[in-house]
């Protein structure tokens, strides 16, 4: 058994409260459906992020296969595994964050620049 929603001042809705008690109740649902849905969406990126990890372990224990299918032609040379190609990842990845230092550095650089530019143009004024 359920009992009608008060008015804000905790004494029984007047003549006026009805659809204002309604309104809120709506908004309270609303809320709650937000809420609801929210951890819903979390729920499913986390299991989603579960599979796309297990599907990254399982491709681990797999040998890489060339794509056109075809056994080993005298042009195609040996099949590649996939501990050399994540090697040449890891490589890359190494080259990619010196790169990245080193243009963080060269933007350190210019924003000092600038801070000393803008330092001489307010003392010129």
């Amino acid at each position: 058994m359920s009992t009608p929603p008060l008015a804000a001042s905790g004494m029984a809705p007047g003549p006026f409260a009805g659809p204002q008690a309604q309104q809120a109740a709506r908004e309270v649902n609303t809320a709650s459906l937000c809420r609801i849905g929210q951890e819903t969406v979390q729920d499913i990126v986390y299991r989603t992020m579960e599979i796309f990890q297990l599907l990254r372990n399982m491709q681990q224990l797999i040998p890489y296969v060339e794509e056109d299918g075809s056994k080993n032609d005298d042009r195609a040379g040996p099949p590649r595994f996939a501990s050399e190609e994540r090697r040449e990842i890891a490589e890359v990845n190494k080259k990619l964050k010196q790169k990245n230092q080193q243009l963080k550095q060269i933007m350190d650089q210019l924003r000092n620049l600038i801070w000393d530019i803008n330092a001489m143009l307010a003392m010129r004024n």
